[in-house]
């Protein structure tokens, strides 16, 4: 079934809904678990190494926590799949270095990119919401299998930017950042409770349901795809 919407601007989540969450959890993570230790050891004074691990220490409630004890908590949190704003940093550090040197490429379902070229044709503004950092969404569109997409992207927002994905107050945080009316503001992602606070926050939402992703069956009373080949958007506005 087509989903049809009038919107200005579509904000996506990336695992679970653009690309494979096991591309992330089998690749990206042991990927960052190797490499933890030497960031640690050898770039502690780096600026944002130097905040991530102030944060994490905070996060543990032990300010004089040394690099091996961080990179224990970190490797916790990747157990747990905990969306820590200091993890996310780090593991954005280190992915950007391996999307760059060509060791990573990122995953995108072949439906994804598109529909992301066709409504950017189209004129809707495209923005990612992720709880992966900033510099780690950066790395995932620059390097796709089939190019740079970073050009079809208008923003980029994390937990650190916007706030946590699961608070109203974070969609409505992004609306005013990129000035649009909530209700002019499209959300995909497979996540239920995400979906519920975007919609709380008075935006347009429809849920991506693959096969295999971790919420394929949940609902929630959104509108639902699995594809966004069938999600049709047009801005409102009269062409020139």
């Amino acid at each position: 079934m087509t989903l049809r919407f009038t919107a200005d601007c579509v904000v996506l989540d990336i695992e679970g809904t653009t690309s494979a969450t096991g591309f992330v959890v089998d690749v990206l993570y042991p990927y960052s678990r190797k490499r933890f230790g030497t960031l640690l050891t050898e770039r502690a004074d780096e600026p944002e190494v130097r905040r991530a691990v102030g944060q994490v220490r905070d996060l543990l409630g032990e300010p004089g926590a040394d690099a091996a004890r961080v990179e224990e908590a970190l490797n916790s949190w990747l157990d747990e799949d905990r969306k820590a704003t200091p993890l996310k940093t780090l593991q954005g550090i280190v992915w950007s270095e391996g999307f760059a040197s060509g060791e990573l490429v990122s995953h995108f379902y072949e439906d994804v990119v598109p529909a992301l070229r066709r409504w950017h044709a189209d004129g809707v503004r495209l923005h990612v919401y992720s709880s992966g950092s900033v510099a780690a969404q950066r790395s995932w569109f620059g390097h796709s299998a089939e190019g740079d997409l970073l050009p079809l992207v208008d923003g980029l927002y994390d937990t650190g930017n916007a706030g946590p994905k699961r608070s109203p107050a974070s969609y409505r945080t992004i609306t005013a950042a990129i000035g649009t009316a909530p209700d002019r503001a499209l959300f995909l992602s497979d996540h239920p409770a995400e979906l519920d606070a975007a919609r709380a926050a008075g935006w347009l939402t429809a849920g991506v349901r693959r096969p295999g992703e971790p919420y394929h069956a949940l609902g929630g009373g959104h509108p639902t795809t699995g594809s966004f080949a069938d999600v049709e958007i047009t801005t409102g506005r009269s062409s020139p």
